[in-house]
């Protein structure tokens, strides 16, 4: 069985793609700005939302950490399937959240990791060789 092949190096690309910009955007929130700086930031966003304290709290712990660890996990592609999971949860709290915020929001941000997530999802898992998880079985 060849392990290189184009569908295994597409995988491998949208796998890591995927997983940089959400390690990056988890390791910006847990070790740049701090957790208290996002919570803060998250409370500036929903000033005019009526959310109690401990769902944004906990929302802001749950998506940031989701992101920077799921993130990293894709790099490597270790636990891919779970970690997929895991960010497709995110993406749909992230989504719900913006629309709470602004019911007409800009996805460019967002919109590129759904799509991002929407192919790795149907992707085989047999293209993905370029992983530890392959090399686990």
């Amino acid at each position: 069985m060849e392990l290189i092949t184009n569908e295994s190096i597409m995988s491998f690309t949208l796998r890591v793609i995927l997983g940089v910009l959400f390690f990056m955007q988890g390791f910006d929130k847990v070790v740049k700005v701090k957790m208290p700086g996002v919570i803060q930031s998250f409370r500036y966003e929903f000033g005019k939302v009526k959310m109690p304290d401990f769902i944004l709290v906990t929302s802001a712990y749950v998506s940031s950490f989701i992101e920077l660890i799921a993130g990293f996990t894709l790099i490597i592609g270790l636990f891919t399937k779970y970690s997929l999971y895991l960010l497709g949860i995110d993406l749909i709290l992230v989504t719900a959240a913006f629309s709470l915020i602004n019911p007409v929001w800009d996805m460019k941000i967002v919109f590129p990791r759904i799509i991002l997530w929407c192919a790795l999802m149907v992707t085989p898992a047999s293209y993905n060789k370029l992983a530890i998880d392959h090399f686990l079985k």
